[in-house]
């Protein structure tokens, strides 16, 4: 049991990055669907959103090689996932909603918040710095997603709270480091509370106050 519990401490990072990346790239793909891309488009879209916040995260760090770069194995992944998607959703005749995409959104949403916020603090940014890193680690892969499928970004125009909830639950990672909690411990409760808390959103149509002319 020692063992199972310290291979999951050592190598944490890694199943959090692979979940999100799996929950991102399986959102872009049911969006995809849902407006009838072909393969291509497929892979591109469930690219973007895997892949385009970490990317912009990575530019801002000044971190090389990008780290789907440095991994080339999720690109072949994302490219099975798609031809995968193809078979399987034709023949399910599936109800591709809006709504069937944002769950693995959600889970994207916390892996990537909690994961980045790590990298920054990995890379001695301050705790703001930090926080709003894994921010845009979590979002703009799909704001980038919404926007090459000729919508509003969801992230922006739901008024759900997404964003709100990732710049507060980014700073239970920081809370953790100050704690001494662990890399593992303090990214796994803050993907948690931030998926939890999203998933609510959703069930229960919480809102943001809107602007009011």
């Amino acid at each position: 049991m020692a063992s199972i519990s310290l291979w999951f401490v050592q190598n944490g990072s890694a199943i959090f990055e692979s979940i999100g990346i799996l929950a991102f790239a399986l959102s872009g793909l049911l969006e995809a669907a849902r407006k009838k891309l072909d393969l291509i488009g497929m892979a591109m879209v469930a690219s973007l959103a895997a892949f385009g916040g970490g990317t912009l995260r990575d530019i801002l760090l000044d971190r090389r090689p990008f780290f789907w770069v440095q991994n080339e194995q999720w690109v072949w992944v994302i490219i099975g996932l798609c031809l995968l998607a193809l078979v399987f959703l034709r023949n399910r005749h599936l109800a591709l909603t809006e709504r069937a995409m944002q769950w693995p959104d959600a889970v994207g949403l916390g892996i990537f918040t909690a994961g980045g916020t790590q990298v920054a603090l990995n890379a001695n940014m301050p705790p703001l710095v930090a926080v709003i890193m894994g921010t845009i680690t979590a979002v703009f892969g799909g704001v980038i997603r919404d926007i090459v499928v000729n919508e509003i970004p969801k992230a922006f125009s739901d008024h759900q709270p997404y964003a709100a909830i990732a710049l507060v639950g980014g700073w239970i990672v920081v809370f953790g480091q100050w704690l001494h909690w662990g890399e593992f411990l303090a990214v796994g409760l803050s993907a948690s509370a931030i998926v939890l808390v999203r998933i609510c959103a959703m069930v229960f149509g919480w809102r943001l106050p809107v602007w009011k002319v």
